[in-house]
């Protein structure tokens, strides 16, 4: 059997961290709206359901991220557009924080939904292709747990410097992310994937993820559900403890810090679960322990209550996702795995993008219990149908052997 040619440690190390870092910091820069619905809405004298928008326009801007960047990393390389991508979210977010009324804010934010997609798809493809394929599984939970972690700062800053500073720091804050770029400049390879598969053209990269149609729309269905998992979840939570449980804006950034500290540990106990029993098997068992906590994450009361569930409800969702990045890298063409991951996660963000206001109208006529907890029952069941019967690549190798290259060298 040939030898793998494997990435240096150094090399895996430092892709997987500016993964994980633009992930995070992209992250923050989204959630930091989820903590700020009320806030703003006063400031801009709007609805809190004009706010709750804002957070739909960032997501439905998303695809067109992924498919830019996404693109400008299978013909030029990985670093460069992750590079490009992280000063150009900074530089958004950032402007947020000095934005002068509701429009202004309402146009930045769907710009930044444009950074935000297109740091995934290049940040996953890389640190994926630097990581030993016997490492795949954990790394991907790590690197997904950005997110999570992400969320986890939002809720710090919410808690702690919002109520001193107040919410245009919140965005200014934003613009650190910037210096993730001089990290990737000076540490991070590029990807020996990348080298050996790159295309010839745009049009070249565009034509294979044609090719694959069937498994890229089988993706993007996969991705939308997994959307409904995360954001149905997340997104209108914290809202949701202040109106049916009456909890503290305070109390609710605690609760908000440990269900996220519950989905990082969730994403690599099943993203590593995955590297053992198969991807699809991973994520259904985290989608299992997702659905067992419904009554309790849904309908519990008390504070322990709420915060276990809550706490085990993020493990089972985000340990899902912890499979994701490993599992679209390894079903994705190596001459587009730039662009094929990210275009589907985003594509399935675009069609999953009403999920915040979809849930807040099913709140008002059903109650915000059965609105949350009816609607992730159906997108729980409806991603382990579409995991059971869909397809994996385990393991699959991303380069050439050594004993291939010399053959061919021989020859």
């Amino acid at each position: 059997m040939a030898d793998i040619v494997q990435p240096k440690r150094s090399g895996t190390h430092h892709a997987v961290l500016a993964g994980f870092l633009g992930w995070t910091l992209d992250a923050f820069d989204f959630f930091i709206v989820v903590f700020l619905f009320d806030t703003l809405a006063h400031q801009f004298g709007v609805t809190k359901k004009e706010i709750v928008w804002t957070t739909t326009a960032t997501l439905a801007m998303r695809p067109l991220g992924a498919l830019l960047f996404g693109l400008l990393a299978d013909r030029y390389g990985r670093r460069i557009p992750l590079m490009a991508n992280v000063i150009y979210f900074s530089i958004i977010e950032l402007l947020c924080g000095f934005s002068p009324n509701f429009t202004v804010f309402l146009i930045l934010r769907a710009l930044f939904g444009v950074g935000m997609g297109g740091e995934w798809g290049v940040g996953a493809s890389l640190a994926m292709e630097a990581a030993p394929v016997r490492w795949r599984g954990i790394l991907s939970g790590i690197l997904q747990s950005g997110y999570s972690i992400g969320y986890l700062l939002a809720a710090i800053a919410a808690r702690f410097l919002l109520p001193v500073w107040g919410w245009r720091p919140m965005f200014w804050i934003g613009a650190l992310p910037a210096l993730l770029a001089l990290y990737i400049r000076t540490k991070v390879p590029e990807s020996e994937a990348w080298k050996q598969h790159r295309a010839a053209s745009t049009a070249q990269v565009l034509r294979i993820v044609a090719k694959e149609w069937k498994r890229f729309a089988y993706l993007v269905v996969l991705m939308t559900f997994m959307m409904f998992l995360s954001h149905g979840t997340q997104d209108l939570y914290p809202d949701f403890l202040k109106e049916v449980h009456k909890i503290s804006a305070a109390m609710v950034a605690n609760i908000a810090m440990i269900y996220n500290v519950g989905a990082v540990v969730g994403a690599i106990i099943f993203g590593h679960l995955s590297q053992v029993a198969g991807r699809r098997k991973g994520m259904i068992a985290a989608l299992g322990l997702s659905l067992l906590l419904i009554p309790f994450w849904a309908f519990g009361s008390g504070l322990g209550t709420i915060i276990v569930a809550s706490f085990l409800m993020q493990a089972g969702v985000q340990g899902a996702w912890g499979v994701i990045p490993v599992h679209l890298n390894e079903l994705s063409a190596d001459a587009a795995r730039g662009l094929m991951p990210g275009l589907a996660y985003q594509l399935g963000i675009l069609l999953a993008s009403p999920t915040n206001s979809l849930q807040y109208a099913l709140h008002i006529r059903f109650g915000y219990q059965w609105a949350i907890a009816g609607f992730e029952i159906v997108t729980i069941l409806t991603l382990a149908t579409l995991l059971w019967i869909g397809t994996e690549a385990h393991g699959r190798s991303f380069v050439r052997s050594v004993q291939a290259d010399s053959s061919h060298s021989a020859a």
